[in-house]
């Protein structure tokens, strides 16, 4: 087992894997930027090094800086976290060079999942159905006309890369592509410095549902369930739960056994998440995330499984201990990102914390960084807390996860839990009959 691990993280995640390593006896090394220096993660981790200024291309995504501070603090490991350098296969591969270990899979595995039509294509011929569209990345205008005219509008352009729901664009018709085209091919390379784009067929207001699976180095894998990640703003989730509320124990099982016998053919290890959408009841494939989840939390809840612990075993060379038939997915779980931003405009609030609360009882589990006086910065991800509601059944978890929310005390800035609120109160949402595009629907109806 490693001895000492440094994370290459921020925030809640950082602190949630220090917390982990605390209990398997691993020291932790937090690196931080000049605006995090006192932040919860670097306060809690055994030690701590600055790695450069709040830009996160100075620091969090500089991996110069990253690695000198894990050599110089003889880390033997390094856990990216989720986000910045997570699914990068180069870092992934540096890290290797300078003698330690990375805790995720290999950087040939991350570099073929992070190129989505690639990993299509993999998925494709390992047995799961994909979104019909491009097989290869546009040439031109006339090659995305001449396919999506091939398989129906409306059609949607996306990344080649990248993720947090940048470089997309919904098609209607023919007359709405030649525009789309070239925004979403600056978009992309504003944000990814490439222009890769490709094309799909764009489902109305399908399921997004995911399946986490674990592998080890001996070609062991399996299932822990599925989650439902509809409820999305920008294409951002912010309401997770397992299990779905929509699908029958069959489809489940279904979909969970599919996806592990695809990814034992490729020999996936460590943690990873096949993500689907779900339509008239079939499942596409459409990307895999090759890093620790946000909503893994979820999962922990229903299964009783640490997943960064099992990830963390699994890069030192454990085999994986349980069989599928020793998983127990019982009762429900439903996570609340909060993030620190205007209920109704949803413009980013930083700002410090004057008062801080966080709600407690049975069932309830908070992953934050926070604490009063605390500073949250303008320069990163606006997520500052997650609420995790576990409990026998799905009514008695919303019910809960209400109780907490108006319980919680985030005070000195604005955030989104009114909106939680009204979400969690509409008959739409307490029926399970919500989809990717329901929020979006739903706001506007508000508005």
């Amino acid at each position: 087992m490693f001895k000492k691990i440094l994370i290459a993280n921020r925030g809640e995640i950082a602190l949630r894997v220090v917390r982990t390593c605390r209990d398997l006896g691993i020291k932790t090394v937090a690196v931080y930027s000049t605006i995090d220096s006192e932040s919860m993660h670097v306060r809690l981790a055994d030690e701590a090094v600055c790695i450069g200024e709040p830009s996160i291309k100075k620091s969090y995504l500089n991996p110069v800086p990253i690695l000198a501070a894990a050599e110089i603090t003889n880390a033997d490991a390094v856990h990216p976290g989720a986000g910045f350098l997570s699914e990068n296969p180069d870092f992934a591969s540096m890290v290797a060079k300078h003698k330690m270990t990375f805790i995720g899979p290999t950087s040939e595995q991350i570099k073929m999942f992070g190129d989505k039509l690639l990993a299509k294509k993999l998925m494709k011929k390992n047995g799961l159905t994909v979104i019909p569209g491009s097989e290869r990345y546009l040439k031109n205008i006339e090659e995305a006309k001449s396919i999506a005219k091939k398989i129906g509008y409306p059609v949607i352009l996306k990344a080649g890369s990248g993720g947090g729901g940048k470089g997309i664009r919904v098609i209607k018709n023919e007359k709405n592509l030649i525009p789309s085209y070239s925004l979403v091919k600056q978009e992309v390379q504003n944000s990814f410095g490439n222009e890769n784009i490709y094309l799909e067929k764009f489902f109305e207001n399908p399921k997004h549902i995911e399946i986490q699976i674990i592998g080890d180095k001996k070609g062991k894998v399996v299932h822990l369930g599925e989650r439902d990640c509809s409820i999305q703003r920008n294409r951002q989730k912010i309401i997770e739960e397992t299990p779905s509320p929509i699908l029958s124990e069959k489809e489940r099982n279904y979909i969970c056994n599919l996806v592990v016998k695809t990814i034992k053919k490729i020999r996936y290890e460590s943690l990873g998440t096949v993500e689907m959408l779900y339509k008239n009841g079939k499942f596409y494939f459409m990307e895999m995330n090759t890093r620790v989840q946000i909503e893994h939390t979820i999962t922990e809840r229903v299964t009783g499984i640490d997943l960064i612990k099992q990830q963390i075993k699994i890069a030192a060379g454990q085999d994986i201990k349980f069989d599928q038939k020793d998983i127990r997915n019982g009762g429900h779980s439903i996570q609340c990102r909060i993030n620190a931003e205007d209920p109704l405009t949803f413009i980013p609030s930083p700002g410090r914390i004057q008062e801080y609360h966080a709600p407690g009882g049975p069932g309830v589990r908070i992953d934050s960084a926070l604490y009063a006086g605390c500073i949250v910065p303008h320069h990163y991800d606006n997520l500052i807390s997650k609420v995790i509601i576990y409990s026998r059944n799905r009514n008695e978890a919303i019910l809960r996860l209400k109780r907490c929310l108006i319980e919680y005390v985030i005070n000195g800035i604005k955030t989104n839990i009114p909106l939680h609120l009204k979400i969690l109160n509409n008959e739409d949402y307490i029926s399970g009959n919500y989809h990717i595009n329901w929020l979006e629907q739903f706001l506007s109806i508000q508005n």
